[in-house]
């Protein structure tokens, strides 16, 4: 991709969640991205093929904001549970503290549109990547950005689960069945639980 095609694009994600924030899912709306983005619309489409695929580029970047916040400041403790805890605090006050876009960003991601697959796995993995490493207490980096950090079998898989927990609790606030109170109190719960049984892996 061209430079210029790449600020073009980083101007129709940075839109959409400025839309996003002010009236949630429903307010960004392609046409209107692509006006206050100074783009035409052919663009955004050669881009973006939906408003979802644009929200779930717009969490690709959310998420490289929360891994550089994430690199600066790594949860600290003396336990894994305290740590891991952490990092969650951490990811909740970055999304919900906009709760628009949160809410919109959510509902992109959940909608199984089947050529969003590879991305969300790709957000996924870099939660788990995020997991592992508070596990560990250590930030594993190379040239300066997070890097890889060649999980295990217990981490990969506790970090797996504790990220699928984390995303099913976060689509419960978004609908309503809990509050983000309830959330830190049933991940805390969840990791809990999940650290117990995973002892039996080491």
């Amino acid at each position: 991709m061209s430079d210029q095609m790449e600020e073009r694009a980083r101007r129709i994600v940075e839109t959409a969640v400025e839309l996003a924030e002010e009236g949630g899912f429903e307010a960004v709306r392609l046409r209107d991205v692509a006006a206050h983005a100074g783009v035409a619309l052919g663009t955004l489409y050669r881009r973006f093929s939906s408003k979802e695929d644009l929200l779930v580029a717009a969490l690709a970047a959310e998420t490289r904001g929360l891994e550089r916040r994430f690199a600066k400041s790594p949860p600290r403790g003396d336990e894994e549970l305290e740590r891991v805890m952490g990092f969650f605090a951490l990811v909740g006050r970055g999304l919900l503290r906009r709760q628009n876009l949160a809410r919109a960003l959510l509902k992109a991601a959940a909608s199984g549109e089947p050529g969003l697959a590879q991305k969300m796995a790709s957000y996924h993995a870099h939660i788990e990547a995020m997991i592992v490493m508070s596990l560990r207490g250590e930030v594993v980096r190379a040239n300066g950005e997070l890097a890889d950090p060649h999980a295990d079998e217990r981490e990969r898989r506790v970090a797996e689960t504790l990220s699928q927990l984390w995303f099913a609790l976060l689509l419960g606030w978004s609908s309503g069945v809990h509050d983000q109170e309830a959330i830190n109190t049933k991940m805390r719960s969840c990791a809990e639980l999940v650290l117990c049984g995973a002892k039996g892996l080491r």
